[in-house]
């Protein structure tokens, strides 16, 4: 002890500190001997997962998952390796869609909507779509934002996190533009069932945020709200989640908060008449000033409260007989798996259909609705306790097409007239949002509507 004040403390000897990620893994295997994992593979792998996400974006999620637990799968090694890879997951702002759309479902979401501020027109919108492009850009990329970066995904790679704008029926008049507003951009239709809150409705500008990581979303959240500046005020803002990435030993279609498996009748990318379905087309019949949305969607957002409380109380029969699946598997009553067709002609034993003739998914199913499809991709919510004791859950709703009065508005009609799920939810909230087109490299999100 007498010798110690003679030389430097042990932690700072550069011999006994290790010198990158491999010295730092090396220590760890060698104290470690249970941990099979071969140093160099996995630092080479990573490096491939971030460069394979990078390239192609949402879908270099999955296959860098697969990259680093195809071998000992479950063993240490391979959970390390997925959550690496799971930061580094990078969804490209540019291409000919925006983000979000048909990317998988991310575990964070934020939703916003805001309006413009008196005196704000269509210069001050440019600008400002101009500057939340820019943002958008660097933090997708896993970039800090360009001014006054707060430091909320200090460290965080850009975990899969994407930016989606879209712009509703007010947006236009606000901006002059009111000649190249859509017919499909019109308002929905009132429902019978609905118990709309106009304050949590509706808005000139529209914002989807979508990440695996909690900070990493509200970090794009902060950063595009300080961005409005004295353009734009919320209006309303709500906050989702999904079931995040590896929780389940295989991918598989995500649960709601009543439990069932929800999203199982997607329209899928690999169907020949996805893009129809979902997509403007690029060169349609409409007229030339609406040629902007070429490539775009449009967005139908709703906050429907799940009554869980009422739900809860029905047996495990019930609640399937409501669906017309089987909880546990997502299939239908009729019988085989998730995605074996619906038998909707079959009978039971009683002479009754086997899947009820007021069953959710009979009513909602396309070949019902003259083959009206959307492509849903929504949030959970949970916002606290009411009073009554009750949850102020549900689901944030959100589903994309190429024409609502051919996609959700058809099947919103016929399941207003007689779903049996109606009893257990109630919808609270609604916006409908053209959302344009990816923009080119060269390009801020709308720049061809607002300057074109």
């Amino acid at each position: 002890m007498a010798h110690r004040r003679d030389r430097p403390y042990l932690r700072h000897r550069p011999d006994h500190r290790p010198k990158d990620r491999e010295d730092r893994l090396t220590s760890v295997t060698e104290s470690n001997p249970d941990i099979e994992i071969s140093r160099r593979r996995l630092l080479g792998t990573v490096s491939a997962a971030g460069a394979v996400g990078i390239a192609l974006g949402g879908t270099g999620g999955a296959l860098a998952h697969s990259a680093l637990t195809g071998s000992g799968s479950g063993s240490a090694s391979g959970a390390a390796g997925s959550l690496t890879s799971l930061g580094a997951t990078r969804v490209a702002f540019h291409g000919d869609h925006q983000a979000g759309i048909t990317n998988p479902l991310q575990a964070k979401g934020h939703l916003v909507a805001f309006d413009l501020t008196a005196g704000a027109g269509r210069t001050e919108a440019a600008a400002l779509l101009r500057r939340w492009s820019e943002t958008a850009r660097r933090l997708m990329a896993g970039e800090p934002a360009a001014t006054a970066d707060s430091g909320i995904a200090l460290d965080a790679g850009p975990s899969s996190l994407t930016v989606t704008f879209g712009f509703g029926h007010s947006f236009f008049e606000r901006t002059g533009l009111t000649s190249r507003r859509p017919a499909a951009l019109d308002p929905l239709p009132a429902f019978s069932s609905d118990r709309l809150d106009d304050r949590r409705s509706h808005g000139d500008l529209w914002v989807q945020i979508g990440a695996n990581d909690g900070l990493v979303a509200f970090h794009a959240l902060r950063a595009l709200q300080k961005d409005a500046g004295e353009a734009a005020r919320i209006r309303w803002q709500m906050n989702g989640f999904n079931r995040s990435p590896g929780a389940t030993g295989t991918p598989m279609t995500a649960r709601n908060l009543m439990g069932q498996i929800d999203g199982t009748g997607n329209p899928k990318p690999s169907e020949p008449d996805f893009d129809k379905r979902i997509f403007v087309p690029a060169a349609g019949p409409g007229p030339a000033e609406h040629a902007w949305m070429g490539g775009g969607s449009y967005a139908v957002v709703r906050r429907i409260r799940m009554l869980l409380d009422d739900w809860d109380k029905q047996s495990l029969a019930q609640q399937e007989q409501v669906i017309g699946r089987t909880k546990a598997t997502g299939a239908p009553l009729t019988g085989g798996g998730e995605t074996t067709e619906m038998a909707l002609d079959k009978l039971g034993a009683d002479g009754k259909p086997v899947i009820p003739s007021n069953a959710h998914a009979r009513i909602s199913a396309p070949e019902q609705n003259g083959g009206a499809a959307m492509l849903r991709r929504p949030f959970s919510f949970h916002d606290g306790i009411g009073a009554d004791g009750a949850p102020d859950a549900g689901l944030l709703f959100i589903c994309w097409q190429a024409d609502p009065l051919r996609g959700f508005v058809p099947v919103q009609r016929k399941l207003d007239r007689g779903d049996a799920l109606s009893a257990f939810i109630r919808h609270e909230s609604s916006g409908l949002y053209a959302v344009p087109p990816g923009p080119r490299s060269d390009e801020y999100v709308g720049q061809r509507l607002l300057e074109g």
